[in-house]
């Protein structure tokens, strides 16, 4: 069966997939990030990601041998939008335009986000949604987005931003808050761990302008919680409230606008149960799997594969 071979090299994680015969097979890792920091400077990002992309490399291809590659994926940008760029991405695209250029097959590049959504599609079992609208929420370290995807012509689907954190990100609010808390970034896993301790019941009043939120405010409330000595447990799970209440706000005011449409959340916090869980019961959205929510290639690979005809 042909091969599909896909990089993504983001700000958090090196990664790299193999789609072959409907499976994908991924190696990835987090990038390091010193005990009390918040993440890397891009030239870090960068020169980690040359030091990690040949060791995934070679172990993927070690548990599942090339056979017939077919084209190459990889993620150039953040998002589709025109001036979108993060260097870090440069790495992977290096990396696929030789493999490409090396093999004599064809390189198909797209942005973070569009891999973000595919993987979310892929996991959930719903490709079918390429062929129609829906509403995407892409929520990660980064971003805090929620967009209108629709089939394209030449893009796999296009994107249209309708709402957003207009300051912290949903990531950045879980990784502060974890850090005041003492956990390891990124904090997302441990903070849902330490959050499912609380017994406590929030009523959320989320901050909101429209369909766009505001999450600085979290961090706000966390802090005065930490200095009145509430349990750690209380905090983090007040943390996953807030954002919760902030993106089922979101999702509410955009339904009005767009009724009908189904919903689907992508990005590294959408791999917390708690939230997943809540929105999956009002509005029966799709998920990702966690594998498959944090940073991966398995989205490019997704979107390469339908570009060849291979799905």
């Amino acid at each position: 069966m042909p091969d599909i071979l896909a990089f993504d090299t983001s700000n958090y994680t090196t990664s790299t997939a193999l789609f072959r015969d409907r499976k994908i097979y991924q190696q990835k890792h987090l990038l390091p990030v010193k005990k009390g920091e918040l993440g890397l400077r891009q030239s870090d990002a960068v020169f980690h990601h040359v030091q990690q992309l040949p060791d995934l490399l070679e172990e993927l291809l070690r548990q599942t041998p090339l056979q017939d590659l077919k084209a190459v994926g990889c993620s150039t940008r953040p998002r589709t939008q025109p001036g979108s760029y993060m260097p870090c991405f440069t790495v992977g695209h290096g990396a696929a335009r030789q493999t490409a250029a090396c093999f004599g097959v064809p390189l198909h590049t797209f942005s973070h986000q569009q891999g973000h959504i595919a993987a979310a599609l892929w996991s959930a079992g719903r490709l079918d949604l390429f062929e129609r609208p829906f509403l995407a929420f892409h929520v990660s370290g980064g971003t805090t987005e929620a967009v209108l995807t629709q089939p394209g012509t030449e893009e796999p689907f296009t994107v249209t931003l309708l709402a957003q954190s207009l300051d912290l990100k949903g990531g950045q609010a879980v990784d502060r808050v974890g850090r005041m808390l003492g956990l390891p970034f990124p904090a997302g896993p441990e903070l849902e761990k330490l959050a499912a301790q609380s017994q406590v019941q929030f009523r959320i009043h989320p901050s909101m302008k429209g369909a766009d939120c505001s999450l600085s405010g979290i961090e706000n409330k966390c802090l005065k919680m930490q200095s009145d000595g509430r349990p750690a447990a209380d905090t983090a799970k007040y943390c996953l409230c807030s954002l919760l209440a902030a993106l089922d706000a979101m999702a509410a005011a955009l339904l009005k606008e767009h009724p009908s449409l189904p919903l689907v959340f992508a990005g590294g916090v959408m791999a917390n149960q708690f939230i997943r869980k809540a929105l999956t019961e009002k509005y029966g959205a799709c998920f990702a799997e966690p594998a498959f929510s944090a940073d991966n290639a398995a989205g490019v690979a997704v979107l390469t594969a339908r570009r060849e005809g291979l799905l």
